[in-house]
């Protein structure tokens, strides 16, 4: 937004056949404006192009996690959905449905954001200068891209302060692998402990498709293996199997983003409609 907080006065054609370029700035300063290094009739449309694609990510960045939410929510994951009241209606014909409605509108107005932007794009580029063909473009997408993008952010406030979270699902789909999600930080402890690699990769693999096809527990056919077990201590392999080991850096990561204090406690957030997150 601040590159498009710059004025012009310098007249039809930029060249300041009437006015000088100090007088340019003085105005442009009593109305909180930078003068624009070169203009020619008009203020240069990269600018607001500029701005629409700011506008674009932002909304792309939020589809992004309406669209995780949306898959989150769907029956055979169910880890997270967004709230539902008891009165609230997902379908018309089907009673029992949960729809991910305000997911889904994010993710449909974000498609508006970023067609916004490409009309932007379009705008840049202008006869001689100036032609009027982006004026009646700019009336409609810089006012409905700042609004939509302003309405989104607000929403996705609201939302992830009253998502449903399940845990308990979490670690059932966790469960349901038969410990198949360690199989990397396997291979890495057997590297660590002389195997090569390629004979470690070789060793998980084997097991992990034999779990996948014949749905057996990963963890014990490794732990039935004479050839792992006679190189790495079956302590070692217990560890690699550790989901404690694989989250023990999670608040360090809150930590880089929201800094010492962590994200804010419910009580510093002002009092919503809804409810905060909660798990069930």
């Amino acid at each position: 937004a601040e590159d498009m907080r710059v004025g012009k006065f310098s007249g039809a054609v930029g060249t300041f056949a009437h006015l000088t370029p100090e007088l340019e700035e003085k105005v442009c300063a009593r109305l909180g404006l930078k003068a624009a290094a070169v203009s020619s009739q008009v203020i240069q449309r990269d600018r607001h192009a500029h701005y629409l694609a700011t506008l674009a990510v932002i909304a792309c960045t939020l589809d992004k996690i309406a669209t995780e939410i949306r898959h989150l929510q769907r029956t055979e994951v169910r880890e997270a959905e967004e709230f539902f009241s008891d009165k609230q209606k997902g379908s018309s014909a089907m009673p029992h449905k949960r729809n991910p409605v305000t997911c889904e509108q994010f993710s449909g107005l974000a498609r508006v954001v970023r067609s916004n932007a490409q009309a932007g794009f379009e705008n840049v580029a202008l006869w001689h200068e100036r032609d009027i063909s982006h004026s009646s473009v700019e009336r409609i997408i810089l006012p409905d891209s700042t609004t939509l993008v302003d309405y989104l952010l607000s929403k996705t406030a609201n939302l992830i302060d009253t998502l449903f979270v399940y845990p308990e699902r979490m670690m059932a789909n966790l469960d349901s692998t038969r410990g198949l999600v360690f199989s990397g930080q396997l291979l890495l402890d057997l590297v660590e402990h002389g195997v090569s690699r390629e004979d470690a990769y070789r060793m998980v693999q084997h097991h992990a498709m034999r779990a996948w096809k014949e749905g057996r527990d990963f963890r014990q056919l490794v732990m039935n293996d004479k050839e792992i077990t006679n190189r790495v201590p079956r302590q070692q392999i217990e560890h690699a199997f550790d989901l404690k080991r694989q989250l023990r850096n999670i608040d360090k990561i809150f930590t880089r983003v929201f800094g010492a204090r962590g994200p804010r406690s419910a009580k510093q957030r002002k009092p919503r409609k809804r409810a905060r997150a909660r798990t069930m």
